[in-house]
């Protein structure tokens, strides 16, 4: 019976100097790319925390006459240009994914995707900012921003898990899996936070931090808005509780019930910081905490969502 060989890359070659399984270095890269979407989602909330959305008043140019911001722009300049260079960085991070994933593109197709969803969609990140500054903050069009800043992060959560044998095809992680209801429920959960985060988007909208003073906001009656976001709250608290109460009885260094003691953590501390800014009147720095919070949150809620339904318990390492 004829065995099929894998094509193995040319000694010399650019491709044969790249790695044929996944590495520390794809490992590492998958890491930045998480920390980094999520500082991106931080500092794109100091931009606007800061009355700096306009800080680059022209796109893709930071003024008409200049590429990037000039010392009279001042400090508004600074942040604003800051987080547009940010955004190139996260696009070399991923354009060195692919690269380096090349000789997996095949037998690691979960990976090679993941890596070019985050590259295309840096640019398109980057359109959409674009757009936010020519229509002048327009807050449909800055909470689109974010919202594709929240579903790189679940993107680079996704890519961290399986770059370190987590799950996906190169699952390596030994994982007990869970039973019906914990799939459910941890299903719920990852619904709850989207919804969470896309009405949170809302609230924002209504409210004070606009990134200009003279910025357009979307109108929507923020006391009734923000009654509509905590709802979903609510179930995830419930569901995420729920979570680890089933999962309590695993062993300490169980992966699912170490996963649902980081998610109620993290649904927790967005939760007590979401309430103490709405009733101290929304100051700069606990909105600045509450981003912060959203991109903890989603990375949380993905990486249990990615561990509970998980298909097999363990591949050969």
């Amino acid at each position: 019976m004829a065995v099929a060989r894998k094509t193995m890359p040319r000694v010399g070659t650019l491709a044969g100097r790249l790695p044929t399984s996944v590495n520390t270095t794809l490992r590492r890269l998958s890491v930045a790319s998480l920390i980094g979407q999520s500082v991106l989602i931080v500092t794109g909330g100091a931009v606007r925390l800061t009355a700096s959305g306009l800080g680059c008043p022209t796109w893709p140019r930071c003024t008409d006459g200049s590429l990037v911001n000039t010392p009279e722009m001042g400090i508004h300049g600074i942040i604003e240009f800051g987080n547009r260079t940010l955004t190139f960085v996260l696009a070399v991070v991923a354009a060195l994914m692919l690269v380096f994933l090349w000789n997996l593109r095949k037998e690691r197709k979960d990976l090679f995707w993941l890596a070019f969803g985050l590259l295309a969609s840096i640019p398109a990140q980057a359109v959409i900012g674009g757009i936010s500054v020519l229509t002048h903050l327009n807050p449909w069009v800055v909470g689109l921003h974010f919202l594709v800043s929240a579903a790189l992060v679940v993107f680079s959560m996704l890519l961290v898990n399986r770059t370190y044998g987590r799950t996906g095809r190169g699952a390596v992680l030994p994982l007990h899996l869970p039973g019906k209801t914990v799939r459910q429920i941890a299903v719920v959960a990852a619904i709850c936070t989207g919804l969470a985060v896309v009405l949170g988007v809302m609230v924002t909208g209504s409210g004070p931090h606009a990134g200009d003073a003279n910025a357009p906001r979307n109108e929507l009656n923020s006391d009734l808005i923000t009654r509509v976001h905590v709802l979903p709250v609510y179930v995830l608290v419930a569901s995420s509780l729920i979570l680890l109460v089933l999962l309590w009885r695993r062993p300490a260094g169980d992966a699912l019930r170490a996963a649902a003691m980081l998610l109620v953590g993290a649904v927790f501390l967005q939760a007590i910081i979401g309430y103490v800014q709405h009733f101290t009147g929304l100051p700069a720095l606990l909105v600045g905490m509450h981003m912060l919070g959203a991109a903890v949150l989603l990375a949380a809620a993905t990486n249990f969502a990615d561990l509970a339904l998980r298909r097999s318990p363990a591949l050969p390492a």
